[in-house]
């Protein structure tokens, strides 16, 4: 694939610990930052596609749940997961 340099502007805090990283891995900063972008790129399409699936069964009346029941249901197993620490 053929590829293109991007300039990109970062804390210097960020590209030492890329340098880190790459240093760790005995690969080069623009490796890392690669594979960086391909795990985004990859969360990106996953996470679209789960919207896009939804919508579709919300559309064709599948069951959904509300905001709220979502919401109740995460309140809940957070209370479990604090009760369960104490």
């Amino acid at each position: 694939m053929p590829t293109k340099t991007v300039t990109f502007r970062a804390p210097e805090e960020k590209i030492a610990f890329l340098d880190e990283v790459a240093s760790v891995y005995q690969r080069d900063r623009s490796f890392i930052i690669n594979e960086a972008v391909d795990q985004y790129i990859s969360l990106y399409e996953f996470q679209r596609k789960l919207i896009e699936e939804r919508l579709r069964e919300d559309n064709a009346g599948v069951d959904t749940y509300s905001h709220e029941e979502v919401m109740a249901t995460a309140a809940e197993w957070s209370r479990k997961t604090k009760s369960a620490r104490h």
